[in-house]
């Protein structure tokens, strides 16, 4: 480890559960505790504690909000019109390409809480200040109050002394519920609201990773090994690192930024044309991903089953003895007790079931294309 990463909240309590510390986005991250596949088990039949203090938290308020928000992001914001309610969309450039995936929360009558890959934390608010349409005054701060402009858009990067931590599986909302108190109802899905976690104010949000039911909770930073400690007393917890994170998400076909898709990716050929809305009016990329929607992208990303060995990223996937793509993210499924692994491929292979091969090191396995997710029953389905 360097001096030069940054640290989350909870730090300390990690290195107090024996927990192995890798780099990671730009932080210091534990990778597992017990062990992967014991954590991402732990998930799928109880529940799960994830420190994801790492990702960035933004809001946006003023009377300009809206507007601005809308025109630089994919999806409506418009289906989110109810306080609490949420949506996960993107953020891409002229191009289509696609600058980051986030979850937006609708958090007041002026604001918007906006969650982000950890890794492009400043590339994110450089391009939002990039973005100020004419006549908005973007202002990094929360210090001053609304003011009555016309347009006013008002920036916060609220990373720092922000805390987020994942409660995810089966066991999660009673576990949560112990702990809010009597009357206590959990947000609906893809919603947020605020409680008292074990007498600490937060905002609760149910939303996940994982394909589990559970929740991500926001806290200030100061408070949050409280919180954390107060969700392991339970005996149906079990903390876990990035490793049950990744494999977790994968058996699901969650999408990573940076191995599934990035800049010189747009969302049609992604998979992702769900999160882009055709009829919210212009926004930045809604030109260029029009016409990819028109055409047909040439490439997509499909979902692969390898049931011998284990893909990983950059793995070649051949046909026909060509080399038709890579893998973009593979692991090995404990659920599933297979490889499990994305790839973008030409659209004539893209169809479910289609075979190919790849290429692991000295040998090479067959695998099948299969729609994610690769898992179909969770608490969620």
């Amino acid at each position: 480890m360097t001096d030069r990463l940054a640290r989350t909240p909870l730090h300390e309590e990690h290195l107090a559960l024996g927990a192995r510390m890798v780099p990671f986005a730009g932080f210091e991250m534990p990778v597992h505790y017990a062990g992967i596949v014991e954590e991402h088990k732990a998930v799928r039949s109880s529940a799960g504690v994830f420190d994801v203090s790492h990702m960035a938290q933004f809001r946006v308020f003023g009377f300009g909000a809206f507007d601005f928000l809308q025109g630089v992001l994919t999806n409506d914001l418009r289906k989110i019109s109810e306080l609490g309610a949420a949506q996960y969309t993107l953020m891409c450039d002229e191009d289509g390409g696609i600058i980051d995936d986030l979850i937006v929360y609708h958090t007041g009558d002026l604001e918007y809480l906006i969650i982000a890959n950890a890794a492009n934390r400043e590339v994110d608010l450089d391009w939002l200040r990039s973005r100020c349409p004419a006549g908005t005054t973007i202002v990094d701060g929360v210090e001053c109050e609304h003011r009555p402009d016309a347009g006013l858009v008002e920036l916060a990067d609220e990373s720092d002394r922000t805390a987020l931590i994942a409660l995810q599986g089966p066991a999660a909302l009673e576990v949560l519920g112990e702990l809010t108190g009597p009357g206590w109802e959990p947000p609906a899905r893809f919603h947020i609201a605020e409680a008292l976690v074990d007498t600490v104010p937060a905002l609760i949000a149910r939303t996940g990773y994982t394909g589990e039911d559970g929740v991500e909770i926001l806290c200030h930073a100061q408070t949050a090994s409280r919180i954390w400690r107060a969700l392991l007393s339970f005996a149906e917890v079990t903390p876990c690192g990035l490793g049950a994170r990744d494999t977790l998400r994968l058996e699901m076909g969650y999408h990573l930024y940076g191995n599934d898709m990035d800049r010189g990716v747009d969302p049609v050929s992604a998979g992702l044309g769900w999160v882009v809305g055709k009829d919210k009016g212009p926004f930045v990329g809604s030109e260029a991903i029009a016409r990819i929607r028109e055409s047909g992208p040439s490439r997509r990303l499909v979902g692969l089953r390898v049931d011998e060995g284990v893909p990983r990223p950059g793995y070649p996937v051949l046909h026909e003895g060509e080399e038709v793509g890579k893998v973009a993210s593979g692991t090995f499924s404990p659920t599933l007790g297979v490889g499990i692994a994305t790839a973008y491929l030409p659209v004539e292979l893209a169809g479910e079931g289609t075979g190919v091969v790849v290429a692991m090191r000295r040998r090479e396995v067959p695998a099948t294309v299969e729609k994610p997710p690769f898992v179909k029953s969770t608490s969620l389905s």
